[in-house]
């Protein structure tokens, strides 16, 4: 059973964390679609160390987190995620320079998570995807996490995007 202290915990976090610094120090608001990957960062962070069910964790994350967010977002994505761990893990082996049981909880949801995006989502343009998953990294992982996300969501995007990149000049 999940510790409904622990989802409110997360979800004042989460409010709480509405907010960034811009570049100039100023503080900004998050649209809703970053507070969901924000919320599915976090719900991916506890199904890799708890492995308790899916429906469990969405459920958790959905009542206690009521803020404004976008929900149908984090209702596909999160339980997608999950269900093709075994593929994201596989693909992104080559792109990666160190085991993947050396990857920090975080790094790895962050990059199961943009590895869904781009493969997934080619709604959201690579560019987009790869500087959210920074950003989080960013807020959430260990000090350098940010530049290893960039890189192999980057290595990523050259094989998953290639019209895109190619439209745009990059390939």
């Amino acid at each position: 059973m999940i510790d409904l202290t622990s989802a409110k915990s997360i979800s004042e976090s989460a409010e709480k964390g509405s907010r960034e610094l811009d570049d100039e120090g100023k503080k900004k608001k998050l649209s809703d679609r970053q507070k969901a990957r924000r919320m599915l960062l976090q719900a991916l962070y506890q199904w890799e160390m708890a492995r308790a069910p899916v429906n469990e964790i969405l459920a958790e994350f959905l009542v206690y987190y009521q803020g404004k967010i976008d929900r149908d977002f984090f209702k596909e994505v999160f339980p997608q995620v999950v269900a093709n761990v075994a593929s994201l893990d596989a693909m992104m082996a080559p792109w990666l320079d160190r085991e993947m049981s050396a990857l920090d909880p975080i790094e790895l949801s962050l990059l199961r998570l943009g590895l869904y995006e781009l493969e997934h989502r080619i709604d959201v343009p690579y560019k987009v995807v790869i500087n959210e998953a920074v950003e989080l990294a960013k807020v959430f992982g260990a000090t350098d996490s940010h530049k290893y996300i960039n890189g192999v969501l980057d290595r990523a995007s050259k094989t998953l995007r290639v019209l895109e990149q190619r439209g745009s000049g990059r390939v």
